[in-house]
This record gives structure tokens, sequence and C-alpha cells, in this order.
């Protein structure tokens, strides 16, 4: 067996629009259910839902069967716990508040075995090489690991241009919460110096000959973006979809 090519990863490399969803609920029946939905990749996210490395793990095992790309954002760009999200199966990891371009040259360098980088080797008891029934792992592991920084402060927005330069780094998530807090208005992604910011960051990414994504639910927002060039958008989340779709429920029944 050969290891599986990192289908997200090459089609931001083309620029070819992907449509994602934010998966919060932490768990994998419902991870499974959004994994059939239709979207072209979805993110175990466990910077701001409960999860940790066994719970990602058991989604990562309940999408696996189906065409949709899972991306983890770990809680922190931690090389230790980079290690173990890639060896437990990660190809995409979408790292949050990234801030300057030595940060960013970290996280590629924990992605990446000896001699590029400082992953620690343990393929032989590791999901990601389906302990060592790919044969080729070690030799391509590194080419199918997808990076995604994340930008969402002043300080990340002042360093960019650097930032989305370091040779690595495959695209660049601009988080809209945290940088409309960051420029106080927070809860207000919509606000005009938040756009301004964002379509700003927008060119420079794309100056640095890398793709850009972000997160809104908002149709109108989501299609404004895909429309300024974003490469990768998610267009909700599982908790809020499901939130929203019980309220109007219990709405038409209940006085």
């Amino acid at each position: 067996m050969n290891t599986p090519k990192n289908s997200f990863k090459a089609a931001l490399a083309r620029r070819e629009k992907q449509i994602g969803l934010w998966v919060a609920l932490a768990s994998p029946y419902s991870a499974e259910i959004c994994a059939g939905a239709g979207f072209d990749w979805i993110v175990i996210d466990g910077e701001h839902a409960p999860n940790d490395v066994p719970s990602i793990l058991a989604q990562l095992q309940a999408v696996a069967p189906y065409p949709t790309h899972a991306v983890v954002r770990p809680p922190v760009g931690d090389p230790v716990l980079i290690k173990q999200l890639l060896d437990i199966g990660a190809q995409t990891l979408v790292v949050p508040i990234v801030e300057t371009a030595e940060q960013a040259r970290m996280l590629v360098s924990a992605t990446r075995y000896p001699p590029a980088g400082i992953r620690g080797v343990g393929s032989s008891i590791a999901r990601s090489s389906r302990w060592n029934r790919y044969s080729d792992y070690m030799r391509v592991a590194d080419d199918e690991v997808c990076l995604i920084v994340q930008v969402e402060t002043k300080m990340g927005l002042q360093n960019l241009d650097e930032i989305a330069s370091v040779d690595g780094v495959d695209g660049v998530f601009i988080g809209p919460a945290d940088l409309s807090a960051a420029l106080g208005h927070r809860g207000n992604a919509s606000h005009p110096e938040v756009r301004d910011a964002m379509e700003d960051a927008v060119v420079r990414i794309a100056k640095a000959n890398k793709p850009s994504g972000t997160l809104f639910s908002d149709e109108t927002q989501v299609r404004h973006w895909l429309s300024r060039g974003c490469t990768f958008v998610a267009v909700g989340a599982d908790a809020a979809v499901f939130a929203r779709a019980t309220e109007e429920l219990a709405k038409r029944y209940l006085i």
C-alpha cells in the first residue's frame, strides 16, 4: 500500500475553490454525518471545541471512508502536539494565532521529519503510516502534509507578508472572529475596518503566491470572499447549524 495523496493540498495548489465546514461537536457520530454531506473539507476543531487527541482520532476514523478531507486544528502550535496529530493520521493542520515568520518556520519544521525538520520518527506505531504498511510513507510523508497558518491578530497582519512567504506554508486562513476583536469590533466581523483589513490581507497573501481562506456562515459574506479570491472558505459550523435548526423546529410548535 502507498501513502494517500493529500487531495486538499493538491486542490489548493491548483487554486480550486474548496467549501468547508467547522466540526465542533466533538462526536465521531456527528462528524461522520458532516463528512457525508458533500463538503470538500471539514475542520475537526481542537481550539474551541472540547476535543483531545483520542477524540480527534475517533473522528478521523469516522470520516475516513468519505471523500471529504479532514483538517485538524490544534489548540496551539506546539511541536509535540503536532507530532501526535500527524501520527494519528491528520495530513492537514490549521494552526491558530500565527503572528511571525519565525513562528511559521517553527511550525513547518514541526511537520517535517529530519533532516528537514524536527518531527519525531515513530511510524512503526503510527496510524499515519498504517503501522508501516504504507511502504513509501517515510519517503513521501513530508510532501503530503498541508500546513495552514491562521492570521487573526494585529501583529499577524503586520507580519503577514513574511508569514505568507515562508516555504512550507501551504495557505493562510484569516480568522474573522479574533481579528474583529483585535481591531476593536468584537462580534462584528462585517465591520468596514475588519473587511478592509481582510481585503488587504487577501491581496497580500496572493502576492506571496499562497491561497487564502476564511470562515463565515452568512451566504453574502461567503460569496463575497470567494469572489475576492479566497480559495478555501468554511461556510458554517456544525454546532451552530444544529443550534439554529433545533430553535427553528421548536418555534414551529411552541407558543
